[in-house]
C-alpha cells in the first residue's frame, strides 16, 4: 500500500510558517483561578480571614501517589 507522500517532506509547511508572538494573557489560567477561588471559599467557610492578595505558594499542592 503506497504512502501519502514521502517522509522527507514531513513538516515542510510548518517550518516555513512565520512565528507569531503570543498575546499577553489578561486573566489567570482557569486551573489556577479555580484553585484560588476554592481556597478563598474554604477560608470563608472556616471563618478565617481572606487576604486581598492570595499568594499561590500558600495553596497546598496535592500529594502524588
Amino acid at each position: 500500500m503506497p504512502s501519502h507522500g514521502s517522509l522527507t517532506k514531513a513538516g515542510k509547511v510548518r517550518s516555513q510558517t512565520p512565528k507569531i508572538p503570543a498575546r499577553p494573557r489578561r486573566n489567570l489560567v482557569p486551573r489556577v483561578r479555580n484553585r484560588r477561588e476554592f481556597w478563598i471559599r474554604e477560608r470563608k467557610a472556616q471563618g478565617l480571614p481572606v487576604p486581598t492578595v492570595v499568594p499561590p505558594s500558600s495553596v497546598p499542592k496535592k500529594a502524588r501517589g
